[in-house]
């Protein structure tokens, strides 16, 4: 008997950046993150992640007829950004500036029970890149009382 749901079942979950700066796009998480093509055409490229627990992320061309029929390129300040887990930020910042990126906010550790840094790829994306570590002793504990 198959197993069923009242929910909707999917295989994968993956973001997916419509720009005007494909190849720049692509270097930038190939070149940081080590992202490898699946597929690659004119108009689309879909990346995946190395590691035992890869990652998917596509970024398509906004002049191809088939990106989503209201979406522009990618536009920053949408609300929308990415984090990316690590297990040692400061070994992982150190990689980034071997590889000349700039940071846009440097590497802090953070009350809340992260050490990170953030870079933003060509689209103005923000990307958060994060270890997580023990939050400040009763830091947390001003927002995890019941609204009134």
């Amino acid at each position: 008997m198959e197993n069923q749901t009242n929910h909707l079942q999917f295989e994968e979950l993956y973001l997916v950046v419509v720009t005007n700066k494909l190849a720049e796009t692509k270097e930038f998480y190939q070149k940081l993150f080590g992202f490898k093509p699946l597929f690659e055409s004119s108009w689309f490229c879909y990346l995946q992640s190395p590691g035992t627990q890869p990652f998917s992320l596509a970024i398509m061309d906004e002049k191809h007829p088939t990106h989503p029929p209201t979406l522009p390129a990618f536009q920053s300040k949408t609300g929308v950004f990415m984090t990316l887990r690590v297990t040692n930020a400061e070994t992982e910042f150190k990689k980034l500036k071997t590889l000349n990126a700039d940071p846009i906010y440097s590497l802090k550790s953070e009350p809340w029970g992260q050490k990170r840094f953030c870079v933003q790829d060509p689209n103005g994306l923000f990307i958060d890149i994060v270890e997580q570590t023990e939050p400040q002793q009763g830091w947390w504990d001003q927002y995890m009382q019941p609204e009134k």
